[in-house]
């Protein structure tokens, strides 16, 4: 019998092929890199906030890295490449990953609840719109309990994900901060709502630029969560 996390991640992956977004989320985009900069301010915000040592000195996990733009972002805030490290579903997208990340950044492919990792051995477990594309309860489960055995005590899960539904794209499924603190019961949660939701987004800014910026100054716009789930010490 096929294991169900097999399936699950044999899933996600068969649903990302059929994906065709073309330049949706190119950088030179106006509504991406203003949203990226939003995002970037916030985490700025909870690393000052709550990071106990400095940046440089934390070993840090990214699941689902992609194409690795998060961690290069990481790198640029000061973090040790040699503490960095990627895991990534897709080989197509973790070679991408390899190819930009310095040599001393590791990069692991494959189902990251199969990662042979141990226990406490992160400061930071980062997931950047990974739980939305898993749609089996059971493989969330089993995906955010891994990520907590990770996290050091006074170490965090640092979390971004969309909290609304996209009727259009069933391929994914929002998460709501409800299903986040289920998710991680024994954390606390430091959440920060940010990024103007993506369809008002790429309309506004045909009109100026700078029309992103006023409208995701209501948080009603805003369609995603920025959270540090931190795990007592």
């Amino acid at each position: 019998m096929t294991p169900p996390d097999h399936d699950e991640a044999r899933a996600i992956a068969e649903r990302y092929a059929r994906r065709n977004v073309g330049d949706r989320y190119h950088p030179l985009r106006p509504e991406i890199w203003q949203a990226r900069q939003d995002r970037e301010r916030a985490m700025i915000s909870l690393l000052r906030r709550h990071a106990r040592r400095p940046l440089a000195e934390l070993d840090v996990l990214e699941v689902g890295c992609g194409h690795g733009d998060n961690l290069l972002e990481l790198l640029r805030l000061g973090l040790d490449p040699a503490r960095l490290v990627g895991n990534e579903l897709l080989p197509e997208r973790a070679a991408a990953a390899r190819s930009r990340l310095p040599a001393a950044t590791r990069m692991l492919e494959g189902d990251a609840t199969q990662l042979p990792l141990s226990d406490a051995g992160f400061d930071i477990v980062y997931a950047s719109t990974v739980f939305s594309s898993i749609l089996d309860d059971a493989f969330q489960r089993r995906l955010a309990a891994a990520m907590w055995r990770w996290v050091r005590p006074g170490g965090a899960v640092l979390w971004y994900d969309f909290t609304l539904d996209n009727p259009r794209n069933t391929d994914v499924r929002a998460v709501p901060l409800s299903r986040l603190r289920a998710l991680f019961p024994a954390g606390r949660i430091d959440a920060r709502r940010v990024t103007l939701a993506p369809p008002i987004g790429r309309q506004v800014v045909r009109l100026h630029p700078a029309a992103w910026r006023l409208l995701n100054l209501l948080p009603v716009l805003r369609t995603h969560v920025l959270a540090w789930i931190a795990k007592p010490a």
